[in-house]
């Protein structure tokens, strides 16, 4: 956490548009805000439509705009974190309410269109970013041992080829990747598909 005098000192660099002290800001707040994000977005639907990444990115925009035209007086790190948590609260409700009031006009598909033409096979970008979000927090996870086995055989190495180069039974290191895996979903609490 900032000091008071850090604090004093990032806000004011903000206001005057020092992009170095915005970015500062944003990653000391942000797993704070994704968090609380992430605890308030319990809609399926919702969470479908908007992720705790849309949600800071908005909740960040609209803190910049306001410090910058002087909106906001800021004396602690603690009046800063209370603010943007409010600020994330009624940006999720905004959004609860635009998605549940908003009228949707049907739109029929005409026979001659194709539905499988109309959705895409790859992942869109919110999936991906989730994707190496958990990617990252998996190999955090992991043993030096366990990440060079995982990498070996990510690099498409069979693992004949990875029990040559580590000077270690293919079936020890097989086991090894499984078992660490494992212990990995199970910390993070990961449900294997069916």
């Amino acid at each position: 956490m900032l000091t008071d005098a850090q604090f004093s000192d990032l806000i004011s660099r903000a206001r005057k548009g020092d992009e170095q002290a915005a970015q500062t800001l944003v990653r000391e707040y942000e797993p704070e805000i994704r968090r609380a994000a992430r605890l308030r977005l319990t809609d399926p639907k919702l969470r479908r439509i908007v992720d705790s990444i849309d949600i800071c990115q908005s909740v960040f925009g609209r803190f910049f705009k306001s410090a910058t035209d002087g909106s906001f007086e800021l004396e602690s790190p603690a009046q800063l974190l209370l603010l943007l948590t409010t600020m994330t609260r009624n940006r999720i409700i905004d959004e609860h309410r635009r998605q549940t009031t908003a009228k949707r006009a049907s739109v029929e598909i005409s026979e001659s269109v194709d539905p499988e033409h109309l959705v895409a096979d790859s992942p869109g970008p919110r999936t991906a970013a989730a994707a190496r979000e958990l990617l990252l927090e998996v190999r955090s996870r992991m043993t030096p041992q366990e990440l060079a086995v995982a990498d070996l055989r990510g690099a498409g190495k069979s693992w004949d080829e990875i029990a040559t180069e580590m000077n270690e039974s293919a079936e020890k290191l097989r086991k090894l990747l499984e078992r660490s895996l494992e212990r990995v979903r199970q910390q993070l609490n990961v449900v294997e598909p069916s």
